[in-house]
């Protein structure tokens, strides 16, 4: 079946958007979308669409094809919409493969166009009584393209097509789509403009993300797959469109993400997608994260890749990373008598807590912890978290989106004051470490109300009641210029 009336129509739309003095010449294309008719199937008369596809690559050229009957005219890759056809998109792609033996996944949608179409040309058809057609009109629709790295050159498939030729914007065969690439930005240079994340503990575990199945308009349904997606316009990097992904998707920061490689996917239409991976270390629990999309998260090691469902893309490159990355000799399956595995005698774990001073015009950010909160219930406290298997400037970041929706990056936060204590002689130490945010994004949100009833922002002078003894007493050392107290040990530091 053709592409619906509804589709022509979006496209059609999108494409006037950007050039709104063509309605005039697009006129007739316009008029049989408001009759309902189906300007996608070639019997319809006196006008009707044609698809394109304007290939670009690295040195500002466009593929040309030249057919038999055209003496030594060169045309785009393009031709009638066929019932196969789903979209006006995957009709162009069906031609630039079946011309020049081009797929799709080694052609990549322009960052600027996307699927909106370059240039609709307009063209009268000479009639053809073989055929039993009197002179009607084609509107070809052209989608740009780069070519992905490593493209294979042109291979004529067709044989009615009898040459191919690379040529420069200024000598594309069709004026109105030479004008729009002499007057475009379109330079044919692959730039990844989607971004994911490989997450790993350090230990051999991969943290991935299993896709919604039944959902072909997802990219990888049913499939496990890394965290990622679309540069968005408030994005300025593809290291913040990773960051807000992992944000949006599953509620989780990663301190330190640095960037591993660029990979091409394969999108919902079969175009290649580049892709910047970056690659970070975490050690949370699946279960404590938000997920607002997909099915679950969870650690797998690499020898599970095999027995799921996995792209085999995605396989490949997270094999990589795990070669590139060894397990130490001492790693998680250390014999049980070495050093990693048992600490020195005599050592007693303490527990690390980390805390964020956040200071505002002479004011401090405190909360109220829930009254039926195992700790402090009733009582004002920082904001705060007890540090698992990962950095302590990791573990504030990721609490202070995890419970107020701030966001703060590790490079940002400084240590300001350390408070170990002990509240009973029977309970464990802790460390309590207190960190000033230099710089932070966004307003204090109650996303923990289990936990925190409400956020306010307190004269550091004349701090509430009641509020946790040592979160005071932490305070009043960073006023104070402080950087260590002690509490609850007894005199010979018991």
């Amino acid at each position: 079946m053709t592409p619906s009336l509804s589709h022509v129509r979006t496209v059609a739309t999108a494409y006037l958007d950007q050039h709104p003095g063509e309605r005039g010449a697009l006129a007739g294309l316009l008029a049989a979308l408001d009759a309902d008719a189906e300007p996608a199937n070639r019997t319809t008369l006196l006008a009707h669409i044609t698809c394109s596809a304007v290939v670009i690559d690295r040195h500002r050229r466009v593929l040309h094809i030249r057919h038999k009957g055209s003496g030594q005219r060169l045309f785009a890759p393009g031709g009638h919409v066929e019932a196969e056809d789903d979209t006006l998109l995957a009709a162009a792609l069906r031609k630039v493969k079946a011309e020049a033996g081009i797929s799709a996944s080694a052609l990549v949608l322009t960052p600027e166009l996307r699927d909106v179409p370059i240039d609709i040309g307009v063209h009268a058809i000479d009639p053809s009584p073989a055929r039993g057609e009197a002179v009607h009109w084609h509107y070809d629709v052209r989608f740009a393209f780069y070519t992905a790295d490593g493209a294979p050159e042109p291979a004529l498939q067709a044989e009615e097509d009898t040459g191919s030729a690379w040529l420069p914007f200024d000598h594309v065969s069709s004026p109105t789509l030479r004008e729009k690439l002499t007057g475009s930005a379109l330079d044919g240079v692959v730039v990844p403009v989607n971004a994911s994340a490989i997450i790993h503990d350090g230990n051999g575990r991969y943290f991935l993300h299993l896709r919604d199945a039944g959902k072909p308009w997802i990219w990888e349904p049913g499939c496990w797959s890394l965290l990622g997606g679309g540069r968005e316009p408030q994005d300025r990097t593809l290291l913040d469109t990773v960051r807000r992904e992992l944000r949006e998707e599953a509620g989780l920061t990663v301190s330190g993400l640095e960037p591993y490689t660029v990979e091409y996917g394969t999108g919902t239409d079969g175009t290649g997608v580049p892709i910047q991976l970056f690659t970070g270390r975490w050690n949370g629990d699946p279960a404590r994260l938000h997920l607002t999309e997909g099915v679950m998260l969870a650690w797998v090691r690499p020898e599970k890749f095999p027995h799921m469902t996995l792209l085999p893309s995605t396989r490949e490159l997270l094999e990589q990373h795990a070669a590139d990355h060894p397990l130490p000799a001492d790693g998680p399956t250390a014999p049980a008598g070495s050093a990693r595995a048992k600490a020195p005698s005599g050592t007693v774990l303490n527990v690390l807590g980390v805390h964020l001073y956040l200071e505002r015009g002479g004011q401090v950010l405190l909360g109220l912890r829930h009254p039926d909160s195992a700790f402090a219930g009733g009582l004002w406290h920082a904001l705060a978290g007890h540090c698992e298997a990962e950095a302590a400037s990791a573990c504030l970041v990721r609490e202070a989106y995890e419970e107020a929706g701030l966001i703060i990056e590790s490079a940002d936060v400084e240590l300001v004051h350390t408070v170990h204590m002990r509240e009973q002689p029977t309970d464990p130490p802790r460390v309590q470490l207190f960190f000033r945010a230099l710089r932070w994004e966004g307003e204090p949100k109650l996303r923990e109300p289990d936990k925190c009833v409400q956020w306010e922002w307190w004269n550091v002078k004349h701090l509430p009641e009641p509020i946790v003894p040592y979160a005071r007493a932490a305070i009043e050392g960073i006023r104070a210029g402080r950087v260590y107290t002690e509490l609850g040990w007894t005199a010979d530091g018991r």
